[in-house]
């Protein structure tokens, strides 16, 4: 590992002068040898790729078998209905996947244009993908990192890393700092500057030791390039209910053939009758209704500001039961705020809400002023620029009315001794007072050993040992709140002074304490989480106190032993850490790879994991997350184009609220897959039991294709878009290895469908009665009697699964309880439906093609009261079950 390497012999792995850098010669050597310093794009897929792969599912494989079947017995009307579902419902999908891979084009962007470069003994500025490993690179501030560099010079450097490592401040490097372990975290990698990185103070040279797919960027975008799309709950459960109903079709198909061969039946015919209960079988309008809920349901997420990029990720949010956060900006603000300041012998705090205070005394007010004077910063209310832990200190002094501008004006700034790392110190030198003042900041033990003095309560007096003890003390507790400490002091002057004299025999103010805050909604969001069964999980590049003082704030976390770091998770094998994961709320210190092992740890324990995240180190978590959601504001592009949702408001409690959205997705889903197949049901009895019985067949293949793409489909997608459930949030995430049949759904579908193909057979009958003939001989009836009896089942079929829908709203509380008329589409949808199927019976072109005759006023009532006896079978079985649930104490 470079980093662990001295320089000297990186130098000579690397064959490089840094004194004459690479020739040109050589540069044109090593560019055939590693090639252009770029990240290689995953291969894309096509329009037509894209168009076949939303086909690959078992559903969709019987409805094709069943087009073709139908075409082969010249039943070509049914033909073209069936693949135009199929064909919808592939182009629904294809739309809204067709811009979700960009997550490697925007790994590309974040490579900067141009670097400057030594080769041949000059320096000059190339574009960035010229650079080849050994090249010698110059850094100053505010240049992109072009590639992954070993420094061999630096001068007070500091590198902006949150997008790659997680942490909330510049990292400060050090050329001559050598590693002898090998498994230390990206961030602590001091002597090393890394591709994508942005440096933010100081200068410092390096020679490049991996471009391209060779750097730590380049290795998360190999990770993105992984195929790690898994199906999720949804497509699992549609997947499995494909299969059902496929060897369903084919069993019927088989005992069919069977029975009809016992009975001595003509074989096209039952050939024929094999396809009408196949056709009944299949909920042909499912697949569509499915993702049209899927697009409605990412309509409705967006104006709750959660953009969804990938139609099944809207249902895998009801399943989360696992959020892995990442900390710095997501939980926290990511911007260093002060939270108190220390003034002998008092800690005073300081309301991040408010935007204006009062200095509470002299010297309150003289620590501000210092640390203002002492920075070189900018922030207003808009902007601002400069190093993090400054612009924490102007923000301050602009609360206290004391600004930056006005301070300069004031006490114009004459001479400075720059920030080293070794003093750990900055002091500035400014006329005040018809003299001088020189004002130093740094580390608080450091400001107290060039310190003989203290001001307290206005006064100077001498510093004590048993002062300092006490500042140091009280530093120390802050410290172990994951506080940043920040100490200032001042000297007051007649005459100007050198450098050499600014730090000496100063006089001690204070310090202040500073943490990059939690978001202030985010502590509620992640208790109604907790509430709904959801754990929530830190994960971060910071230190581990520091990870574990944030969680405790936010109930993530209630100790340092729910905390592990990236180095101790490397001491584990995959299957002890997947072991152990559950014992812990917060990691710290840890890389790319480390997110993608805790992800894949707690999918491993059979949990569907949301990963949120904003920078390039996220994206590898966001993509092998059940659901990757990205910061809309703060992220990246790669986060976003690795991801499944962006949040458009940054918000943790988006989270919340879309996975509340979620499931009540899952649930309207459910209730239309239940509702589809109760419907089939009784297609499927009906017709069963009439070929079962030698009775005529009650309905023909086209009048099935009608009920289930027309009448069907209405209220399906109807229920799809109902109102959700305000108790959904108060129940335990669904158990993903939940079919849609648990929770007494299946018993539902079943005596729904018995009920509606009881009730169908009986309109047959009692429209066969009234043309003189009967079920037992109806085989032999005649072409009108056969019209008229199939009208009245046919009829009753659509017309009570219409009714029928009511009752599906909710699986226990009545109609009235969930609001009769409070899904407006669904009222809407069982008058059209009505409609439709009386304007089919009595429009005659139609009635002809659909062999159906019109019913006169008497018959309509009979329809109509059968059609309603499901419905009311259903909500008396409700008021059983709430009993039942209610005594033992069960939710409803």
């Amino acid at each position: 590992m470079w980093f662990n390497q001295s320089q000297d012999e990186v130098l000579k792995e690397l064959d490089v002068d840094l004194s004459r850098g690479l020739s040109e010669a050589e540069v044109e050597k090593r560019k055939e040898k590693y090639g252009e310093n770029k990240l290689q794009e995953a291969k894309k897929k096509t329009l037509i790729q894209l168009f076949f792969s939303q086909l690959n599912d078992a559903l969709i494989y019987v409805l094709l078998g069943a087009a073709v079947v139908t075409l082969i017995v010249g039943e070509y009307a049914d033909s073209v209905i069936i693949l135009a579902v199929v064909f919808l419902n592939a182009t629904i999908g294809v739309v809204q996947e067709a811009k979700a891979e960009k997550a490697i084009e925007a790994l590309n962007k974040l490579t900067t244009p141009r670097s400057l470069v030594r080769r041949d003994g000059e320096t000059k500025e190339i574009n960035s993908t010229q650079i080849v490993p050994g090249d010698v690179v110059i850094l100053d501030a505010g240049r992109y990192v072009p590639a992954d560099i070993r420094l061999t010079t630096s001068s007070n450097l500091q590198i902006e890393e949150s997008a790659l490592t997680g942490e909330s401040v510049p990292s400060s490097k050090f050329y001559d700092k050598e590693f002898t372990e090998e498994n230390i975290p990206v961030g602590d990698r001091t002597n090393m500057a890394f591709m994508s990185t942005l440096v933010t103070y100081g200068r410092g040279e390096g020679v490049v030791v991996g471009t391209g797919m060779e750097t730590i960027v380049g290795s998360i975008a190999k990770s993105l390039n992984e195929e790690t799309d898994d199906m999720t709950p949804l497509q699992k459960r549609m997947d499995e209910l494909g299969k059902t109903l496929g060897k369903l079709a084919l069993g019927i198909t088989i005992l069919m053939f069977i029975i009809g061969f016992l009975q001595g039946r003509d074989l096209l015919d039952m050939l024929l009758t094999s396809i009408s209960l196949a056709v009944a079988a299949i909920p042909e309008g499912l697949p569509a209704i499915v993702a049209i809920v899927l697009a409605l349901g990412v309509t409705r997420m967006s104006k709750i500001n959660a953009i969804v990029k990938k139609l099944p990720a809207v249902e895998t949010l009801g399943s989360v039961n696992i959020i892995c956060s990442d900390k710095t900006g997501t939980l926290t603000q990511n911007k260093m705020t002060v939270l108190k300041y220390y003034i002998y012998d008092e800690l005073v705090d300081v309301d991040i809400r408010e935007e204006s205070h009062e200095a509470k005394d002299e010297a309150s007010e003289e620590l501000i002023k210092s640390f203002v004077l002492c920075s070189d910063a900018t922030a207003n209310k808009t902007e601002s620029t400069g190093d993090p832990t400054e612009i924490a200190l102007i923000v301050l002094g602009n609360k206290h009315g004391m600004t930056k501008e006005e301070l300069n004006r004031l006490y114009p700034r004459v001479d400075e001794k720059p920030f080293d790392s070794d003093r750990k110190l900055m002091s500035t030198l400014n006329e005040e007072n018809g003299g001088y003042r020189v004002h130093t900041k740094g580390a608080i033990d450091n400001i107290l050993k060039i310190s003989s003095s203290i001001l307290v309560n206005g006064e100077v007096k001498p510093l004590t040992e048993e002062m300092r003890k006490t500042i140091l003390d009280r530093s120390i507790e802050m410290s172990n709140e994951a506080l940043r400490v920040l100490g200032v002091a001042y000297k007051d002057t007649k005459v100007k002074i050198d450098e050499d004299e600014m730090e000496k025999d100063l006089t001690v103010i204070g310090f202040v304490a500073m943490i990059d805050p939690p978001r202030l909604e985010v502590k509620d969001s992640i208790a109604s989480a907790h509430m709904a069964g959801i754990t929530s999980i830190m994960i971060t590049g910071d230190h581990k106190n520091t990870a574990v003082a944030i969680a405790k704030e936010l109930g993530i976390a209630d100790d340092i032993t729910q905390a592990m770091t990236g180095a101790e998770i490397d001491e584990l094998t995959d299957e002890e850490f997947a072991e152990k994961i559950n014992n812990y709320r917060v990691f710290a210190r840890v890389s790319p790879d480390h997110k993608v092992k805790i992800v894949k740890a707690f999918k491993k324990q059979g949990n569907i994991v949301s990963m949120t995240g904003d920078g390039v180190n996220d994206a590898p978590s966001l993509k092998h997350a059940d659901i990757g959601v990205a910061m809309g504001i703060t992220g990246t592009d790669v986060s976003k184009g690795a991801a499944d949702m962006i949040l458009t408001d940054d918000n943790f409690t988006t989270i919340v609220a879309a996975i509340e959205e979620g499931r009540n997705i899952y649930n309207n889903i459910k209730k239309a897959v239940i509702f589809l197949l109760s419907c089939n049901l009784g297609e499927i009895v009906a017709i069963f039991v009439s070929v079962l019985f030698s009775f005529a067949i009650p309905l023909l293949p086209t009048q099935i294709l009608w009920v289930n793409l027309v009448t069907d489909t209405l209220p399906a997608i109807s229920l799809g878009v109902d109102p959700g459930d305000p108790d959904v949030m108060k129940k335990e995430p669904r158990d993903p290895k939940e079919s849609f049949f648990a929770r007494g759904a299946g018993s539902r579908a079943i005596i729904g469908g018995l009920l509606i193909g009881s009730l169908t057979l009986l309109a047959f009958a009692i429209g066969l009665a009234e043309r003189g003939s009967s079920l037992f001989e109806s085989a032999d009836a005649p072409e009108d009697v056969l019209i008229y009896a199939r009208t009245m089942a046919f009829v009753v079929l659509a017309t009570s699964q219409l009714f029928y829908s009511l009752t599906m709203r909710n699986e226990t509380k009545s109609i009235f309880q969930v609001g009769f008329f409070k899904n407006k589409y669904l009222i809407l949808s069982i008058i059209a439906g009505t409609l439709l199927q009386f304007g089919l019976i009595s429009i005659p072109f139609l009635a002809d093609a659909f062999k159906v005759i019109a019913l006169p006023l008497n018959d309509w009532l009979i329809v109509f009261g059968l059609s309603l006896l499901p419905l009311i079978a259903n909500e008396i079985i409700k008021v059983f079950m709430r009993a039942y649930r209610k005594k033992n104490n069960l939710p409803l």
